[in-house]
């Protein structure tokens, strides 16, 4: 059976364009959305005193300029050949953590909300964590192609990548930001897992992580409050504390019902739903789209991951598997913070500070986001070289 699909991968049929164009327009349609929805969600930003220096159309312009910056980034990155990112991929590894180790430096890293997570760059803040889930990735995929020959064999293959990851995660529990190591440790670890490490060995490794996570948890009281206020966000306890977005989410989605209060219409984006640009966009899109509107955005990134996981299935039918793992990767990626995105927003998993990939603002998210896409077309062009018998 297995032969069978290879067979029918190898003789896909090869469109006028060298890479996936559906994959392109499902991109573009996430990006244009999700900027119609910042501009919605942040218009009333400035009649509160916080922001009372700011423009109506301060977040749409800046969101504007982040999108140019990826999309010249995302270019560029296309025209890079996998050979080269497998070169690369240990230094952009090294580079990302001298990064992750700068943030925390006063002065340097930057303090929004108490958390240090950003570099200053002038025109915009530059956020290490999300370099390091595209350089985790890269050095992932990377790491399972050398090591191929002792997969099998716990230390030898396992070891130095959880290494890798603990350091990383160390890095970025300081900072502190627990939804960005949560994103990286399950790039790192179905990356493993897709790359052929043995079922016991991943079945061990996701206990110690999940034992890790729920240590993480139990020792730290903020946390911990706030697992209590997922449980019960309506507690008069949490009402107005750690439960407040949640509730305020919750109010948004509720208000939006099946056909949704109409595009600019939300009255929780009015000062009631904090980070309702970044974090909770998915709120003001279920108020003013309702159930609809939810359903269209769930369906495109179920559309995008299961394509992106196809162009990686295809790169390792082709006998190109750091290629493929790099693609499978992205698609863990996106579908993963897309997930725990639209889990939060929905009262399904706890609050998490992790955005909407592709749709939420912010500069850093979003370049990452497109330059991971790019790298993916990249895989899905040489895929469609050498099936027409030219070279990737």
């Amino acid at each position: 059976m297995g032969h069978v699909q290879s067979d029918k991968t190898l003789r896909a049929p090869v469109g006028p364009l060298h890479f996936d164009t559906a994959l392109l327009w499902v991109t573009v349609a996430l990006v244009a959305f999700g900027l119609v929805m910042v501009y919605s969600a942040s218009v009333a930003m400035p009649d509160n005193p916080k922001f009372a220096r700011y423009t109506h159309t301060y977040f749409l312009v800046r969101h504007v300029i982040f999108l140019a910056i990826a999309f010249v980034a995302a270019l560029l990155a296309y025209q890079v050949p996998m050979a080269t990112w497998e070169k690369v991929a240990p230094w952009l590894f090294i580079a990302s953590l001298l990064l992750l180790m700068a943030v925390l430096v006063p002065k340097v890293g930057s303090v929004v909300n108490g958390a240090r997570r950003w570099i200053s760059l002038g025109f915009m803040g530059f956020q290490p964590s999300e370099l390091a889930k595209f350089a985790v990735l890269l050095y992932a995929a990377n790491y399972m192609v050398r090591k191929m020959d002792v997969k099998e064999r716990f230390f030898r293959a396992v070891l130095p990548m959880a290494a890798a990851v603990a350091i990383v995660g160390l890095l970025l529990l300081a900072e502190p930001d627990m939804g960005a190591f949560m994103v990286i440790a399950v790039i790192a670890m179905g990356i493993l897992f897709l790359g052929g490490v043995n079922a016991r060995m991943f079945f061990l490794i996701a206990a110690v992580m999940t034992v890790a996570f729920m240590l993480m948890i139990a020792l730290s009281d903020w946390r911990r409050e706030r697992i209590f206020a997922y449980l019960d966000p309506w507690n008069e306890k949490y009402t107005l504390g750690k439960g407040y977005q949640l509730s305020h989410s919750l109010i948004a989605i509720g208000r939006g019902e099946i056909f949704g209060v109409g595009l600019g219409g939300s009255v929780e984006k009015l000062h009631w739903l904090p980070e309702a640009h970044t974090d909770f966009l998915l709120a003001v899109i279920g108020e003013e789209f309702g159930l609809i509107g939810v359903v269209i955005v769930i369906g495109l990134f179920l559309w995008m991951t299961r394509r992106i996981m196809h162009i990686g299935r295809q790169a390792i039918a082709l006998d190109r598997v750091f290629a493929g793992l790099v693609a499978q990767g992205v698609g863990i990626w996106i579908g993963f913070q897309a997930f725990i995105n639209m889990g939060v927003n929905l009262g399904a998993l706890p609050t998490k500070g992790l955005t909407l990939p592709l749709m939420s603002y912010g500069g850093s998210a979003i370049l990452m986001n497109l330059v991971a896409l790019a790298v993916v077309m990249r895989v899905d062009q040489e895929n469609k070289s050498l099936m027409r018998g030219g070279r990737a």
